[in-house]
């Protein structure tokens, strides 16, 4: 399996929820927390509309919500960026829900490859112009999965609190919605 690449150390951990705490106590004491993660929530929810002006108006919204809760944010093992990123994972659907646009996915030729050596397909190239096809008829919370995981490649244990799942959970929703792809694609395919 590949080895993914966002991985935050005990002690970073640690000293952040020093900060949180500080800005629990003195909600002007956010800013360190919001100048780190302002920049990756606004690229995460961009990633997903493709719109600058709403891609603003959301990450506003996310920090908003971020501080309005962070009297009732408790640590959970996991940075405290997976609970921002579960507020901007909301904010999207809710877009997409009250505006009835079309979800955007940005996909990377590297994470179509990434998915299809997990998926342990013997003829990638045969799959490989399949895929993106068979993400169109992926369920939204499917795809949500398949974006977390692959194309932003987060560990299954930040996906879990991101989506308030256990990360075995995780784990299993992640290799079910590949089979699902699998038989998508076997199914495109034989037609």
């Amino acid at each position: 399996m590949n080895s993914f690449r966002r991985t935050v150390s005990a002690a970073a951990m640690q000293e952040e929820w020093l900060e949180i705490q500080a800005a629990q106590q003195d909600p002007a004491r956010f800013r360190p927390l919001y100048d780190r993660y302002y920049e990756p929530i606004f690229l995460f929810i961009f990633n997903r509309t493709q719109d600058e002006a709403m891609c603003a108006d959301l990450s506003s919204q996310v920090f908003l919500k971020a501080i309005q809760r962070l009297p009732d944010y408790a640590f959970r093992g996991v940075p405290f960026s997976a609970w921002l990123f579960r507020i901007a994972s909301n904010e999207v659907a809710q877009f997409y829900r009250q505006s009835k646009k079309m979800r955007v996915v940005s996909v990377e030729e590297s994470s179509l490859g990434d998915m299809l050596d997990e998926m342990d397909e013997d003829d990638l190239e045969a799959y490989r112009g399949l895929l993106v096809p068979a993400l169109n008829e992926l369920k939204e919370s499917d795809l949500e999965i398949v974006e977390l995981r692959f194309f932003e490649q987060r560990p299954f244990k930040e996906i879990a609190d991101m989506l308030d799942i256990t990360e075995s959970n995780a784990k299993v929703r992640t290799y079910r919605v590949l089979e699902r792809l699998k038989k998508i694609m076997l199914k495109q395919l034989e037609e």
